[in-house]
């Protein structure tokens, strides 16, 4: 099964930021891998708390589709808040 994420670049980095964009019902994540820079990317919670709870979704190649680009990426890490079910941060390596 493959998936596809809709996500934009953001320009705000740092602990304040996130914040903002969790309270605002965004996921902050990154996307990096030997030999090419790292893509900050923001996108809906709605679109991954589902499809996280799949076991191939941390498998599998994932397709993220930023500013009309398609990447291909693999989950590396996903930090999740202690008691809610929420996702707050994932990390991403290109493919």
């Amino acid at each position: 099964m493959s998936y596809t994420i809709n996500a934009e670049t953001r320009t705000e980095i740092g602990k304040g930021s996130s914040r903002r964009l969790r309270h605002a019902g965004k996921v902050p994540a990154v996307i990096y891998g030997p030999g090419k820079e790292p893509v900050s990317i923001k996108f809906e919670h709605k679109d991954i708390i589902n499809i996280q709870l799949n076991d191939n979704f941390y498998t599998t190649d994932l397709t993220i589709a930023v500013e009309g680009k398609e990447i291909k990426v693999r989950v590396k890490a996903i930090q999740r808040h202690a008691f809610k079910q929420l996702v707050e941060h994932i990390d991403f390596m290109f493919v």
